[in-house]
């Protein structure tokens, strides 16, 4: 099976491309390799599967950003994406982004190239559809490890409740066709250009895309089946959450006109900063300070955990910048993305004492002259090298 290429490259974006510079991009590579106009070659219709699947991906803003964090461990295998593009047919590519093909076929179907670029051919009025909510949620570091659910009270466009969601006084949602676009949904418009002749596409104004004009409109939502209202909404917060990630509550945005498809809420996750741990990954980080009679003569020192305190043996002579490791005592991982939890790295500082009274002085001053406390070259050597691990 051949290695997957990074989707940024597969398209020839930037990692800080926009949304209209990666659809630019996919339409330029999906029309150079389009089955219409690559009949048999089984070559171009796997680079066109490969620039489906890379646009499947960066197109939407949560799978990209998966992308982004985790690669494809982050949208293969159901979390997203095609999973490698093994399980893609063209039904699945001209179905999910029709909006470039313009229709089912895109080439030959439905009027050849023009239709790639909006023109030309019949199509269906577009489903309305309502426009995505946005969510920001504040957690704590033992929320993301325990997962948490949260509800909020969210104000957005609901059904009018006179007329049902239809948008007709009478509530039955009598309509006539569009007289503007004649029920396809949109309108066409020729311009001259250097290449001759050119016609573009866009929305009907009048309809709004739906191709259907209500006879008697709603007093109370005006014929858009919508009025201002709110909802409780419950977001279920899984284990191993990270900052930055965004979470996808469907169908749960502003209705749409009409009956049409909900929008979602995008959940934007942001972490409070912990006093204890520094999350890396699945790790967590803990700087543990130890007094110079511990460090010297060992001892037994209690370390926090995200499921409280454990115990933990130090040894006689550790040395500060000693980095030990508690095995599965790290953050869970996230569904989907890994097994097991992470570790806690637990780093040894030891705390020299900025004040001693006279016998305590008297007594390091003994201790001084004492062959134990002048460490030999192959100590030195033996810090120095982890002194270089830290930077490396």
């Amino acid at each position: 099976m051949a290695e997957q290429r990074d989707y940024y490259e597969v398209l020839g974006v930037a990692k800080t491309a926009t949304e209209a510079e990666i659809k630019a991009a996919y339409k330029k590579m999906a029309l150079k390799y389009h089955p219409d106009r690559n009949p048999g070659d089984k070559e171009a219709e796997a680079k066109f599967k490969e620039a489906a699947e890379a646009y499947d991906v960066l197109h939407d803003p949560e799978k990209r950003k998966r992308y982004d964090q985790f690669g494809f461990a982050g949208v293969n295998g159901g979390a997203g994406g095609f999973g490698g593009g093994a399980g893609m047919s063209m039904d699945d590519i001209f179905s999910m982004f029709g909006d470039i093909f313009g229709g089912r076929g895109g080439f030959g179907g439905f009027g050849g190239f023009s239709d790639m670029f909006g023109g030309g051919g019949r199509r269906q009025a577009a489903t309305p559809r309502g426009s995505d909510l946005r969510l920001k949620v504040k957690l704590n570091l033992q929320e993301c490890a325990t997962g948490v659910t949260k509800k909020f009270k969210v104000k957005k466009q609901v059904a009018c409740s006179h007329c049902h969601g239809t948008g007709a006084e009478n509530g039955k949602g009598d309509t006539e066709t569009c007289q503007t676009c004649h029920g396809q949904g949109y309108v066409l418009r020729t311009q001259r250009t250097m290449l001759g002749m050119m016609q573009s596409q866009s929305v009907c104004p009048t309809c709004g895309g739906e191709g259907r004009i209500i006879k008697n409109k709603c007093h109370e939502c005006g014929g858009t089946g919508l009025v201002n209202g709110e909802e409780v909404v419950e977001v279920n917060i899984p284990a191993g959450v990270a900052d930055g990630m965004v979470l996808t509550v469907n169908g749960k945005g502003n209705a749409a006109p009409r009956g049409g498809i909900p929008g979602d809420i995008q959940v934007f996750i942001e972490v409070e900063q912990n006093s204890e741990f520094v999350r890396q990954d699945n790790d967590l980080l803990y700087n543990l300070i130890i007094d110079v009679p511990t460090a010297i003569l060992g001892g037994s020192v209690e370390v926090p955990t995200l499921d409280g305190k454990v115990k933990m043996k130090i040894e006689p002579g550790t040395q500060p910048g000693k980095v030990m490791r508690l095995r599965g005592k790290g953050f869970p991982a996230l569904k989907g993305y890994g097994y097991g939890n992470g570790d806690l790295i637990v780093t040894i500082a030891v705390y020299i004492p900025e004040t001693l009274t006279r016998e305590e002085r008297q007594a390091f001053e003994r201790m001084a002259k004492s062959d134990s406390f002048r460490p030999s070259q192959g100590i030195k050597d033996r810090i120095f090298k982890r002194f270089k691990q830290m930077f490396e």
